[in-house]
């Protein structure tokens, strides 16, 4: 007999309360609604079921499964004891303890006096376990006030937007390349122009595709049609949408790949991570964990097939830079995550959009928490991004002009967002940037470069820089350019100058860089089709339990009485004689022949006629009806095919 019969054998043995244990620990064969116990074992042993049997094992059940599997039809409690040198009381009660884990796992199962392991397992490990693997101490708690975590989680939280607003903004003006994934020469460019250290700026990008902010486009991380709105949305709104999207991000944390390139099937960093967020939201309502490795130890141990060392260590700093943990203890933004209720809190853990900033005499900018939409485009227009906020130069107010802005304008825009109003220093850079700019400009004639200064035109024609231009002088304003005008602007804006385009009629040209928005990539079909069918309940599971047991007990077989016997064979012969007695009437006329009781009957005499007799059946044979009739008590015979209809009497 085969190892999946001899499982559906075992499974007969349970009662309905043991068969409703296993459907409660392996739900995703209970989910598929099994309709006998041989197809519960079917479902057992598939490959998908048993790698989510296993998945959910410690690392003591893990090293007794791998010892059972290398045994073979040798397992058995003794051979697993001697094999994993359980010589102690305790080694014992904990090899008894994992046995009923596999057990009521539907993993390993007892067979007169060996253990028998589940069809289609395979060894976990290339080197056999020694021994059972001990739990690790269980992690210390300490009493802590749970307001703390969540004011130390603002700063970090308030961060993580800000870095994610600022990457997508990036990517909105520069070109972030992307094939397979944001290599890491890339990255350290990205981080070096978002201020921030490489794993920060890997976690942002990560975060802005699982949030659908960011897609690959034509090689290039391309701001989707839905990260305008998120941008304009105030910080709570973005938080919660950050949030929501880290407990998905299936890649394994910590592990150096290309940010943003696609998972293998294999990594399973969405497990991880919502492992470590369900730990700490055990916690109690005021307590944190003292230590950091003693949790990620017992989640290490707890579940090994999802956690690691290093990965669980990298999602628990991800987590406290998203705000989800501090201080050792779960914020109430991660409870809110796990219970589906970012929004109600997210804006607790981020301040309101700032809306002003400090313009300040060394031509800086600092804003106090995170700038609003359109803050950050009045000094993105006008200036760079720095080390805690913003920096004007000569070239940023340059390329503000380029973009076709007044210095005027600018100046009163300046001011409209400006806490103390624009100082000196900055309004001096911007007038003389605008007194400047436009002093040459690039006609495409193939192509031209005009000035009404004779004397700066022989300086540009004299530049080393410039020598790839070849320019010559057509007269005392104009030069021509062997390079087309996008590419002579360039090379003219390197140098220092600041040159204006035109067309061939002497129109300025107003340079505006396309922004490029694509459709967000659809969700995974994995988060799709996991809900086609909702879970079976608590009183589900037990009723499932009930009918599979109850399916596969055998039935008693009924045994009528003679009388009965009797009975039901004279009915069968009356209803195949009679052509017009109603089931009813011919049970009647059974009844009355096998008790002796008297009856009436209407017997056809003619075509339309019938006449009615009390009668008392005697006897029934060759389709003729033997009775005597009241009330002389005469002896007749009717033939049954000629009985019309038949009626119960009294006081005969």
């Amino acid at each position: 007999m085969g190892r999946k019969a001899a499982l559906a054998g075992w499974l007969r043995e349970l009662d309905a309360q043991d068969v409703q244990a296993v459907l409660a620990l392996r739900r995703d064969a209970a989910d598929r609604r099994p309709r006998s116990l041989r197809d519960l074992a079917d479902e057992l042993t598939s490959a998908a079921s048993l790698r989510a049997a296993v998945d959910g094992l410690d690392q003591a059940c893990r090293d007794v499964l791998d010892t059972a599997v290398r045994l073979g039809d040798e397992a058995g409690v003794e051979a697993l004891a001697e094999r994993l040198r359980c010589n102690g009381k305790a080694s014992r009660a904990e090899l008894k303890r994992t046995l009923l884990q596999l057990r009521a796992r539907a993993l390993v199962w007892p067979s007169e006096d060996r253990l028998v392991t589940s069809p289609g397992l395979r060894l976990l490990t290339e080197e056999p376990a020694r021994r059972i693997t001990p739990a690790p101490r269980a992690p210390r708690r300490a009493a802590q006030d749970r307001g703390f975590a969540d004011r130390a989680a603002t700063t970090p939280a308030t961060s993580t937007v800000d870095g994610v607003t600022r990457l997508v903004e990036l990517c909105d003006w520069d070109q972030v390349a992307c094939r397979n994934g944001v290599g890491s020469r890339e990255l350290r460019r990205v981080a070096g122009m978002l201020r921030a250290d490489e794993p920060r700026a890997r976690l942002w990008v990560e975060l802005a595709v699982e949030a659908r902010l960011l897609a690959v486009d034509d090689g290039r991380l391309t701001p989707t049609v839905r990260s305008d709105a998120w941008r304009a949305a105030p910080p709570a709104e973005r938080l919660a949408a950050l949030a929501e999207a880290w407990p998905r991000m299936t890649w394994t944390p910590g592990r150096q790949r290309p940010a943003s390139a696609e998972p293998s099937s294999s990594e399973a960093g969405d497990r991880t991570r919502l492992g470590v967020l369900e730990r700490y939201a055990r916690l109690g309502e005021d307590e944190a964990f003292e230590h950091r490795h003693e949790v990620v130890a017992e989640l290490v141990w707890s579940r090994p097939a999802v956690h690691s060392r290093a990965a669980t260590e990298a999602a628990l700093v991800e987590a406290e830079s998203v705000g989800l943990i501090a201080l050792g203890a779960s914020t109430a933004l991660g409870r809110a995550v796990l219970a589906g209720r970012v929004a109600e809190v997210a804006g607790r853990f981020v301040p309101p959009a700032a809306r002003t900033a400090h313009l300040r005499a060394d031509l800086t900018a600092v804003v106090a928490g995170l700038p609003s939409r359109e803050l950050s485009a009045v000094l993105d227009l006008v200036a760079d991004g720095a080390e805690g906020g913003w920096r004007f130069s000569g070239a940023s107010v340059r390329r503000a002009l380029d973009a076709g802005h007044e210095p005027d304008a600018l100046l009163a825009r300046l001011a409209s967002v400006a806490e103390h109003g624009v100082p000196p220093t900055l309004e001096h850079l911007v007038r003389e940037v605008a007194r400047q700019h436009g002093r040459i400009t690039v006609t495409p004639v193939a192509c031209c470069v005009r000035a009404a200064d004779p004397e700066l035109l022989r300086e540009i024609a004299a530049h080393p820089s410039l020598a790839r231009l070849a320019l010559q002088p057509l007269g005392p304003t104009v030069l021509a350019s062997a390079r087309p005008a996008p590419e002579t602007l360039a090379l003219l804006r390197a140098a220092g100058y600041a040159p204006t385009a035109s067309t061939a009629d002497g129109t300025s040209v107003v340079e505006r860089a396309p922004r490029r928005r694509v459709e967000p990539p659809p969700p995974p079909v994995r988060a799709v089709a996991e809900g086609w069918r909702a879970p079976l309940t608590e009183q589900e599971l037990a009723k499932l339990a009930v009918a599979l047991v109850e399916r596969e007990r055998p039935r008693p077989r009924f045994v009528l009485p003679p009388a009965h016997t009797q009975r039901m064979g004279t009915v069968r012969l009356l209803r195949d004689q009679s052509l017009v007695l109603r089931d009813s009437e011919v049970v009647l006329l059974a009844e009355a022949l096998a008790s002796r009781t008297s009856v009436e009957i209407a017997v056809a005499s003619g075509p339309r006629t019938t006449v009615k007799h009390v009668i008392t059946p005697v006897d029934h044979a060759a389709g003729n009806l033997k009775a005597n009739c009241a009330p002389r008590g005469e002896h007749r015979e009717f033939l049954v095919s000629h009985i019309r209809s038949v009626r119960a009497v009294t006081g005969v």
